[in-house]
């Protein structure tokens, strides 16, 4: 008798279209020894950082370059901080063929990211997980370690802590009524206008349209643990009190 090997493959799974959480990681030198010093610099402040973070390794800044990239090196470091990488983009047809044979998959191009005037090496940028919402997307549940909202074409507000460790990203602003201590990323695709409001400043980070500040550079105490904005003038990103 035979057996209906189709049928039984067409019912033991699904496929669907998904979006997961991404960590851009912008490479600015095809100096392994560089990036390996600069990694571990950004994260000796916060090496929890990361946590198993899946990453996608962006080479605008290099395609021009004519130095090979040993993406087996580059994603050997980024592994030892606590990332997965996954795929990559922006690169010469040469690098992109080069970073696939080290077994990273091409992603679509991106628009060029703003940065601060003196940069590092490597940039954390907006990690892509779209959820879809009206003009304002409200949490009135606290945000744990781990967790991620992010308000697509919106504002985003939230009524309870967003703890350490925990993201939110917003394309417009982000208002948190109590303690902000996990990261927050307003104007996620480019609104300069944007803004960060809380109650209480104690963030891991906080970013507008690209422009961001970590745990590394101290807040003032007119605005650490206090009610407080965070918005941009020109390329300067300003926190002040409220």
């Amino acid at each position: 008798m035979a057996v209906d090997t189709a049928g039984h493959a067409r019912t033991s799974f699904d496929l669907k279209s998904a979006s997961l959480p991404v960590v851009a990681v912008v490479l600015k030198t095809t100096d392994a020894a560089v990036l390996a010093a600069d990694l571990a610099e950004r994260l000796a402040a916060d090496p929890g950082f990361f946590d198993n973070d899946p990453v996608l390794i962006d080479l605008a800044a290099l395609r021009e370059t004519p130095e090979p990239i040993d993406f087996d090196a580059v994603a050997a470091l980024l592994r030892q901080h606590r990332t997965l990488p996954v795929a990559v983009r922006g690169g010469s047809p040469a690098q992109m063929e080069a970073a696939h044979a080290a077994g990273l998959v091409a992603a679509p191009d991106a628009p060029p990211a703003r940065t601060e005037a003196a940069t590092p090496v490597v940039q954390e940028v907006v990690r892509e997980v779209p959820v879809a919402g009206p003009g304002t997307v409200v949490v009135d549940k606290p945000l744990r370690s781990g967790q991620q909202v992010y308000a697509r074409g919106a504002d985003l507000v939230v009524l309870a802590m967003v703890s350490f460790g925990a993201e939110v990203i917003a394309d417009g602003n982000i208002h948190v009524y109590a303690p902000l201590r996990g990261r927050a990323i307003a104007g996620a695709r480019g609104n300069t206008a944007a803004r960060i409001f809380t109650t209480c400043l104690e963030p891991q980070l906080v970013s507008i349209a690209g422009i961001y500040r970590t745990t590394e550079t101290a807040l003032p105490a007119d605005v650490l643990g206090r009610p407080a904005q965070v918005r941009l003038e020109g390329e300067k990103l300003l926190i002040e009190p409220l």
